[in-house]
Order: structure tokens, then sequence, then C-alpha cells
């Protein structure tokens, strides 16, 4: 572990690079520069190297970061040295795609339970895992040491299902309801609310269509000036 407190906002990019890193050392890189990690990752340069200082790497001059041994730093700062337990509540179609994503398994994510409420879903098998019901949250938490549990559930039951996994042991959260979840101090709670990113992307789009009318409306008026200018 490293001996300095890494910022939030440089941990938020680490997985940036690290996915970056591993496609490079698949493609048998065994170096890279900051400049190159930084155009693949989409930062600046000098954030890349602020962020992998706080890991100690500081790359050589004129040759830049050793790929393989990033990778295990960055691997190794996050976590992923490790197994980690992890449950899935709530087996709609984006709970239902979350449990047959093979990347959780690479990453060492272990799938230990899932859940529902609904009887038709209860008892049968998904991607290897036995459907429990939700009300054995707590139970099924303590039984595995689950560490991470994800939350698939429409909003109305968000809140309930947090606070079965916080009372089952659950110490990080990673909620896919579209409601601001109230945990204990001490849990780690990330949200991800898909309609905020598209209506982030909305915006842009909108930037963008408005930009493209102002530019052509300037063009369109130089071209109008041209054409009355006084010959010379």
């Amino acid at each position: 572990m490293t001996a300095r407190r890494v910022p939030e906002a440089s941990v938020a990019r680490l997985p940036l690079y690290l996915r970056v890193l591993v496609d490079l050392a698949e493609e048998g890189a065994q170096t890279v520069s900051s400049q190159a990690l930084a155009e693949s990752a989409g930062v600046n340069p000098a954030k890349v190297r602020k962020d992998l200082s706080y890991l100690g790497s500081y790359g050589t001059r004129g040759v830049g970061y050793d790929v393989e041994f990033l990778v295990g730093q960055i691997s190794r700062e996050l976590g992923l040295s490790q197994e980690w337990a992890t449950c899935i509540v709530g087996l709609g179609n984006l709970g239902l795609a979350l449990a047959h994503y093979g990347g959780f398994a690479e990453r060492g994510f272990h799938l230990a339970a899932l859940l529902d409420d609904d009887p038709a879903k209860v008892g049968t098998t998904v991607a290897g895992v036995e459907v429990s019901h939700v009300e054995e949250t707590e139970r099924l938490v303590k039984e595995h040491d689950i560490a991470i549990g994800v939350i698939a559930v429409p909003g109305p039951a968000a809140q309930g299902v947090a606070d079965r996994l916080c009372d089952g042991g659950v110490s990080s959260i990673l909620n896919f309801a579209p409601v601001v979840l109230q945990v204990p101090d001490g849990v780690s709670l990330r949200k991800v609310d898909l309609s905020v990113e598209l209506q982030i992307l909305a915006f842009y789009e909108q930037r963008r269509a408005a930009d493209a009318v102002v530019d052509s409306a300037a063009r369109t008026g130089l071209a109008d000036v041209l054409d009355h200018a006084p010959p010379q």
C-alpha cells in the first residue's frame, strides 16, 4: 500500500489508465510515455504524471513507464490483487446483464449471490448462481462475507435494499437506482445514473448544434458582406 492518500479524483482515473495499460501489455508494449497514456485515457499528461506519483511511480525520462510494473502497481492500489465477494440485488434487464458480465471475475469480483423478490426468479440459476429471495440478503452477506453490493432495483425499493445490505455487513454499494440513498458512516456509496449521463450528453449535443448554427450564420454574413463590397 502507498504511504500517501490518493485523492478521489486520481482514484477515479486509475481504472482508465489500467484499461489502457492492459491493452498495451496484450499488444506486447513494454513501455509507455505519459503523453501516449494521457491521449489514450482522455486526460492531459500532467494529470497522468501527478496521479501516478501518488503511487510512487515517476517513470524514466526519455523512456516512460514500464507497462507491466505499472499494471501491477495500479491493480494493487485498486485492490484488484485480491478477490472481492459481490452480490447483485434486482434481476431485471439491467441486473441480468450485470450478472452475465464476464469482466467482473476477470478483475477479481466474485459473484457470490443474486437476489430478487420475484417468486418466478427465486430458485432459478443465473450465471451459475442460484437466485435467492431479497429477504435472505443479510444472511447471505454474512455467510459469504460479501463486501460489495450492487443495487439494480426500481427507485422505491432501493433504500430498503441498501438497509439490508448494510445490516448484513456490506461496506461498499454500487447503486444503479435513480434515487439518492442514505447509508451509515463507513459505507462507501457510488451512484451510476444512466439518465443523468444521457442528459449531460444531450447538453453537449445541443451546444454543438447551436455552435454550428452560429458558425453557419457567421459564414453566411461574411459572404453577404463580400458580395456587396465595392470592387477594388
